[in-house]
């Protein structure tokens, strides 16, 4: 069976969506997305004002089509950079701009942005007035239910009603809250507890404000059950290390009941793309390194991940490495004298 993504770009439906992750959701594992769902919304890595006007613009934003639809993920702290980088993202096809207040990484915090941000609602508010004023696409945020300090209804809640009057599309909330010392970026994303009743509750006092739910869902079944409360559901780290638990997402969430392929079939699409990008000069391990979850809990996964992590990094590897990988699919042993 023979996997397209020539069709015309979909609309963006927000049902499910997939999480901007740095290091992450590059436009290569953005691609193998697509490859397995039409239709949902894929978020870059966050890119920062200070690297998109002072850096290779093509680098930091070039996409291919077929990832529509795709929104851009900003990190910044300044309305009028960010209202320029808003423009520049249009400029460049995004179908919806995104404000990160949720990142409590070292980074973001000595520039003033990402979760640093909850504790300044009102210029956050500037912000999405002043991309708002620029652009015709959806102006979004993504955040956490609060700062460590202020993680209460009471001040999220007061967020919320700062960004609704400026103009915000649609409120992305990690069900977690940010601590900007003593955990690292990596323990953020693991405690405190998720508190998923802060964002139903949002949802039931801003009816008309479309609330999407993130943090510590793992399935689509999981994310089904949520959509009963809020209007979509996005997913992280369970779907870069098993992207493939997407494949039944586009019949169950965005009724189109398309024929579902094959892990097979799907490396064998991604083929002719691995080979644009060698022949550009891309190391082909920035492909491959997406690929060591695809078959995660069949017979010979294990020996995938590990000829994959053995062969992709040599400075001649192309193609044909994941043509041999797939060899090794349904085995259950895998021996080598490599």
């Amino acid at each position: 069976m023979s996997i397209s993504v020539n069709s015309p770009p979909p609309a963006i439906q927000r049902s499910l969506s997939v999480a901007p992750m740095l290091a992450w959701t590059d436009r290569h594992f953005r691609y193998l997305m697509r490859l397995i769902t039409r239709h949902t919304l894929l978020y870059t890595e966050m890119v920062t004002t200070g690297a998109l006007l002072h850096s290779d613009v093509r680098r930091l934003l070039a996409f291919d089509p077929a990832e529509h639809p795709i929104a851009l993920q900003l990190g910044g702290a300044d309305p009028n950079t960010l209202a320029t980088c808003a423009r520049l993202g249009v400029e460049w096809g995004y179908d919806e701009i995104n404000l990160n207040v949720g990142c409590p990484s070292h980074r973001v915090q000595n520039g003033r942005f990402g979760a640093c941000l909850m504790a300044e609602p009102a210029l956050v508010a500037d912000c999405i007035a002043a991309m708002k004023a620029v652009v015709t696409v959806p102006v979004t945020i993504k955040t956490r239910i609060g700062l460590h300090a202020q993680d209460d209804y009471e001040h999220l809640a007061a967020f919320t009603a700062h960004q609704v009057a400026a103009g915000c599309d649609v409120l992305i909330v990690h069900a977690r809250s940010a601590h900007l010392t003593g955990l690292t970026p990596r323990a953020n994303r693991q405690r405190p507890p998720l508190r998923y009743e802060l964002v139903t509750q949002l949802k039931t006092d801003f009816p008309h404000l479309p609330i999407i739910i993130n943090g510590g869902i793992t399935s689509l079944d999981e994310a089904a059950r949520w959509l009963m409360a809020v209007d979509g559901v996005m997913i992280g780290r369970a779907a870069y290390r098993n992207p493939w638990i997407f494949a039944t997402a586009d019949a169950q969430f965005f009724n189109d009941p398309h024929p579902i392929t094959t892990q097979i079939d799907l490396i064998n699409a991604l083929l002719p793309y691995a080979e644009r990008c060698l022949a550009d000069g891309l190391p082909f391990n920035r492909i491959a390194r997406h690929l060591h979850g695809l078959f995660q809990g069949q017979p010979g996964a294990r020996a995938w991940r590990r000829y994959l992590s053995i062969h992709a990094h040599q400075s001649n590897a192309g193609i044909e490495v994941l043509q041999q990988a797939m060899q090794f699919i349904n085995t259950p042993e895998w021996t080598t004298s490599d």
